[in-house]
């Protein structure tokens, strides 16, 4: 029973499986919480929602459960095996083959783009969440300071208490007053849209006019910071208990307004929007780069977080079967989301007498824009809008989290003293410091147009092309037979005959062409009729290209500094498998990582066992063994809990 507890192979010296230098999480439920409030996120809500309004509704799910199957479930497992078996972050993984480790430098820059304007976001919904503090929600009704004559909202003002109505009507021209009566001649909007675009955000005429910074904003962006670094003040120690609230919770809101949506008038054609395939999109290969682009962006793969969270796995945990369930909840969320956005779009576009797709802006106005609007129709609407907020900042925090743990934990094995191990606080600290500096021009009045920038460029083909040379690495520079040895050894059991396909030649394959249509098919980014300047859009792409040129850049220095003295001698050494790379401890380290028994001695195995692993190579090259669903063998390990 011992032996099981501490997860070992049977037939092992009993291990207590534990990295006491670097820690682990508290138990397994604390990594599987971790990891779905990481792929769970702000793009669930706002993101994959969007992506279906503007890629023809149900037709875009066709291409999105195709990548998730073939290229993000795949992915998903590979980080996981990766990250769990080495004990490492998204740098020191590479010691599986250290010219490559400009890949682990990439997810870097990616992880930094993406939580530098991901946590402009949730500094956003901080804002709302506070905003809802109030007996009347500010975007409830059109007689405000801020609206415009073509506002029109779906709540009308009965009930509002008089005299602060004549007080704000006052403020109103009477020229807007009666330029109201033509609006059913003319572009509506709501209450909710107003408020985003001239109160919260001011939004001035162009990317290059900053304007003024949004106070209230860059104070949100200082709280939502200083939250993040709270919670990461311990590592995973610290984040693993508060994922229990923070990854539960959303779900429960989600429900509720989930229950009221659909039984809002119009809901039914939102949904059928949702649902009712436009096939004729389908030929469009940017639909197909958005689904694969979704995939990654919301699983978080090539991000470098998945690596990173595993690492802190015990060494025999279960990773295959973690990676399907956070997968598939991951999926269910967002589809289920999407049913939330879509009922309250329908009911938008039916009372404003539109089609559905004219009612919500882009990006993330989707979740600032059309749910506000609902939430003004709940009773007591405003503790609906404080829970709803509440619920956008724990799926903004989840990720966020993973984000900050990323670039630290690759900070910290790097330099790998003691002193910075016990000081990893510090560096959390900094981390987060320079990420509040750095998102300080997203709380500008052209902030929005620089988070759509990054958003569009920085987490977009480059994740496509990460994925793929870390596929290629893993399975043919170092070797898929190895892999799967050194997965089977962790496991217990090889990977799925699936998985060795999809990894091999599948998801390499199809994330390529992916990235060739991508390419192909290019249109700049817009934003409503606002179209981004060229120079704006060069920056965009040496945001997206600054990932991807860490990878030759690292590869040319590794050679350079390689032992050999012709170009391919120097080539073959800087991709051979580095002598620390393997489990992280000396327990874990058998076969042919186990250390010489003692000093100046060369391990010797016996004839006889080195012929059966030749035997073993000869008939796995003959035909690929199939597991069953668990892949379990002789060999199999009950997780370690």
């Amino acid at each position: 029973m011992e032996l099981f507890k501490n997860g070992a192979v049977p037939g092992e010296p009993v291990k207590t499986d534990k990295n006491s230098r670097r820690g682990n999480w508290g138990n397994q439920i604390e990594f599987i919480l971790t990891s779905v409030g990481y792929a769970v996120g702000l793009g669930n809500v706002w993101r994959f929602p969007y992506l279906c309004y503007r890629n023809g509704g149900g037709a875009f799910m066709f291409p999105y459960f195709i990548m998730l199957v073939f290229c993000g479930i795949p992915l998903f497992f590979l980080e996981l095996s990766f990250g769990q078996f080495a004990s490492q972050g998204c740098l020191g993984v590479w010691r599986i083959s250290p010219m490559f480790k400009g890949v682990g430098y990439g997810m870097m820059v990616v992880s930094t783009y993406i939580g530098i304007y991901y946590n402009v976001v949730i500094c956003i919904a901080f804002y709302y969440f506070f905003s809802s503090m109030t007996n009347l929600l500010p975007w409830t009704y059109c007689n405000n300071p801020w609206n415009t004559p073509t506002c029109n909202g779906v709540v009308t003002p009965t009930g509002i208490n008089n005299t602060l109505a004549n007080v704000t009507r006052s403020l109103v021209t009477g020229a807007a007053e009666v330029a109201v009566e033509v609006v059913n001649k003319t572009k509506r909007t709501s209450p909710s849209e107003e408020y985003w675009k001239h109160y919260v955000l001011k939004i001035s005429d162009d990317i290059g006019n900053f304007g003024e910074v949004r106070l209230p904003i860059l104070g949100c962006l200082a709280v939502s910071w200083v939250v993040v670094f709270l919670c990461l003040i311990r590592g995973v120690k610290s984040s693993g208990k508060v994922v229990y609230f923070t990854a539960t919770f959303p779900y429960v809101v989600l429900t509720i307004l989930f229950i009221r949506g659909i039984t809002l008038e119009g809901a039914v054609t939102g949904i059928k929007y949702y649902l009712t395939p436009q096939w004729h999109k389908i030929l469009d290969a940017k639909v197909w780069g958005d689904a694969a682009s979704q995939i990654f962006y919301s699983l978080g793969c090539a991000w470098g977080g998945l690596i990173t969270m595993a690492s802190y796995n015990k060494f025999h945990n279960n990773c295959y079967r973690d990676s399907i369930i956070i997968s598939i909840t991951n999926c269910a969320t967002s589809v289920y989301a999407g049913f939330v956005i879509f009922s309250i779009l329908g009911f938008m576009a039916h009372h404003l007498n539109v089609d559905v797709s004219e009612v919500a802006d882009h990006g993330p106005g989707l979740a600032f824009v059309a749910y506000p609007e609902a939430l003004t129709l709940l009773p007591i609407s405003p503790l609906w809008s404080l829970l709803f907020f509440f619920m956008l900042i724990l799926l903004g925090l989840g990720t966020q989290f993973c984000l900050l743990e990323t670039l630290v934990t690759a900070i910290v094995d790097e330099i790998g003293t003691d002193w910075i191990i016990r000081n990893k606080t510090v560096v959390t600290g900094g981390v987060a410091i320079v990420g509040f500096l750095l998102g300080v021009p997203l709380t500008t009045q052209a902030g929005i147009y620089w988070l759509l920038l990054m958003d569009n460029y920085a987490a977009s083909f480059s994740l496509v092309i990460i994925s793929c040379i870390m596929c290629i690495c893993i399975m043919y520079v170092y070797g898929h037979k190895k892999y799967f040895k050194d997965v089977e050894m962790m496991l217990g059991f090889p990977p799925p005959i699936f998985f060795r396909v999809c990894w091999r030649f599948v998801s390499p394959i199809i994330i390529s062409f992916i990235l060739i249509f991508t390419v192909i098919q290019y249109k700049p980014i817009t934003y409503n009729d606002y179209v981004y300047p060229g120079w704006s859009l060069a920056i965009g792409f040496l945001m997206a290209m600054s990932s991807v040129t860490c990878i030759p850049i690292y590869a040319l220095y590794k050679i350079s500094k390689s032992e050999g003295t012709t170009f391919l001698e120097r080539l073959k050494n800087s991709c051979k498998a580095d002598i620390k790379w393997g489990p992280a401890l000396s327990e874990h380290r058998i076969g042919h990582y186990a250390a010489p028994s003692s000093e100046g001695e060369v391990e010797v195995r016996p004839l006889k066992e080195e012929l059966k692993e030749k035997e073993d190579e000869k008939r796995d090259e003959i035909s690929l063994t199939i597991q069953g669903s668990n892949g379990s063998t002789a060999h199999n390990t009950t997780p370690s809990a």
